[in-house]
């Protein structure tokens, strides 16, 4: 199995001393080189009351040296613990994810679309059945309307019609195709045309 190495820390330590003792770490080269380092860096110089340059440029400060190794090397049990609570906590928003998804699925499989697909066919043929009743039964409701306006025209037409007229005992002289209107428009010898409600006959002024 392979074993993943933890990343690489230097520790910058000294036990505590006087102020020229811990001066060095007060030093711009060795700021530089500590800002300027790839790795990361804990301070730990002097004691915990104890503060240089060193500890505001690092990566971290640690109050004393053995807290620095501490703080280098995570403890194991620490690590088991948190690992520990991860998993649990994962696990559990992976049940809660898998209980909500769940009851999204039963709810969907509940409506209409999914329980009972033709019920919406058989809807949407009903309603349309109704609305082409109602469409006919307004088409016929028009036409009726309609051929009752055209009736009572065709009796007014009718009654209004020169043939209609002739029905009555009446008759209309013509001569040369025009419609004799007055006896000056006749004169002796001329000969005309009576039509009459079952034909024509032909007659003369005598």
């Amino acid at each position: 199995m392979n074993e993943k190495k933890l990343a690489d820390v230097i520790i910058l330590a000294r036990g505590g001393g006087s102020l020229e003792d811990l001066w060095p770490f007060n030093e711009e080269i060795v700021a530089k080189a500590i800002y300027n380092s790839s790795l990361p860096i804990i301070s730990a110089v002097g004691h915990e009351t104890d503060f240089s340059i060193s500890d505001f440029v690092a990566d971290l400060r640690a109050p004393t040296p053995s807290a620095a190794a501490e703080l280098a090397v995570p403890d194991i049990e620490e690590v088991k613990l948190k690992i520990q609570n991860y998993s649990t906590r994962y696990k559990l928003a992976l049940k809660k994810k898998l209980q909500v998804m769940r009851l999204e699925y039963e709810k969907c499989m509940q409506r209409r679309a999914f329980a009972n697909p033709l019920q919406i066919v058989n809807d949407y043929y009903v309603q349309v059945d109704k609305y082409s009743k109602i469409l006919e039964s307004s088409i016929n409701d028009k036409l009726n309307i309609s051929k009752t306006q055209a009736m009572k025209w065709i009796s007014k037409l009718d009654a209004l019609s020169p043939l209609k007229t002739l029905t009555r005992g009446y008759s209309i002289a013509q001569k040369q195709g025009k419609m004799v209107k007055s006896v000056k428009d006749l004169e002796k010898n001329d000969e005309f045309m009576l039509k009459l409600s079952d034909g024509q006959i032909n007659a003369k002024v005598i």
